[in-house]
């Protein structure tokens, strides 16, 4: 493993701070919540910073708070914590998905939604996009678990549960870096490989994630989250489906429906939320989404299995939401 420096800090200015200091002495820089995935990135050689910037004792970064109709979550939440707040049932179903007891009390929303791809050839140290280097080796080699949507010139996959969940809730993404903090909306933090086949979100040099602000949604909203793994164990989504309906009686008025495991970024099924609103959830369309979820499938020539296993899992999804 790389020698690296580590350095403490107990505010998100003195972060920002660290780390410009450390670019302009030209080294690279992480930043650590819980470390679940970078310390073992930086064991393998993945990661290959120069400055690790530990954010656990930073003061207030796991709060939540609500205010003028909007919630704001700490990034550095816990994955526990988060599954036992309360909020949003998609949310913290989501969380609660999420590895073991044991990493889940130390994993953090920040870690989560911008973790890494487990795609096999970039963890192995293979010089693939992901790497900086020119070319996706899953193409023509191992795929079975790689992006059947939005792939292209890299095929991995979102690995975030949270990251659903959140796009399905409409929420916002709140960065901080050396020019201040901004809020990023999720269309535009999450970066599909067309756009940078080396990066997975739009943080730019010495920013983190610092939280999200959700809507308070409304009183009549139902939401749902279903994964579906391939063995029962600490594993990441085959295939996920977060989905927020707001009802009235038994019509739907507005769907939000968002896909994971299954595509480079956070995958919105557009067509599916149109499709459900001024429905009832009956069985014929609850079938008719699971169907029109596929449409724009374009699997691998070994991850084929996840084109029914996306549609029944909407399907189910859905279901879900019926029986309440």
């Amino acid at each position: 493993m790389k020698a690296f420096t580590n350095i403490n800090v107990s505010s998100i200015d003195e972060a920002v701070s660290a780390a410009t200091q450390a670019s302009s002495n030209g080294q690279s820089v992480a930043f650590s919540g819980g470390g679940t995935d970078l310390l073992q990135q930086l064991k393998d050689g993945t990661d290959t910073s120069d400055v690790v910037i530990n954010l656990r004792n930073v003061d207030g970064a796991k709060e939540i708070s609500s205010a003028s109709g909007i919630t704001r979550i700490g990034g550095l939440i816990t994955l526990d914590e988060l599954s036992n707040s309360g909020l949003n049932d998609v949310l913290t179903q989501a969380a609660a998905s999420v590895g073991t007891p044991q990493i889940r009390n130390v994993a953090t929303l920040s870690g989560n939604v911008t973790q890494r791809p487990w795609c096999w050839y970039y963890r192995n140290g293979f010089n693939c996009y992901k790497a900086g280097g020119d070319e996706c080796f899953s193409v023509t080699g191992e795929n079975q678990q790689h992006a059947i949507y939005g792939g292209g010139p890299s095929y991995i996959v979102h690995p975030s549960d949270l990251a659903p969940a959140l796009a399905a809730l409409g929420a916002s993404f709140i960065v901080a870096g050396p020019d201040g903090e901004r809020t990023v909306n999720a269309n535009d933090f999450f970066v599909m490989p067309s756009q940078d086949p080396a990066r997975e979100n739009s943080l730019a040099s010495g920013e983190l994630l610092v939280g999200v602000s959700l809507p308070t949604p409304a009183a009549n909203s139902v939401s749902h989250y279903h994964k579906i793994m391939d063995r029962e164990a600490w594993t990441h989504a085959e295939v996920s489906v977060a989905a927020v309906l707001t009802m009235n009686g038994e019509i739907i008025e507005s769907a939000s429906i968002v896909l994971g495991g299954v595509a480079t970024v956070p995958w919105k099924l557009t067509a599916v939320e149109s499709y459900l609103v001024g429905r009832q959830l009956s069985a014929d369309v609850v079938t008719m989404a699971g169907q029109m979820a596929i449409a724009g499938a374009r699997p691998l020539a070994k991850n084929g299995h996840k084109v029914p296993m996306t549609s029944a899992a909407v399907e189910r999804t859905l279901l879900a939401l019926v029986n309440g």
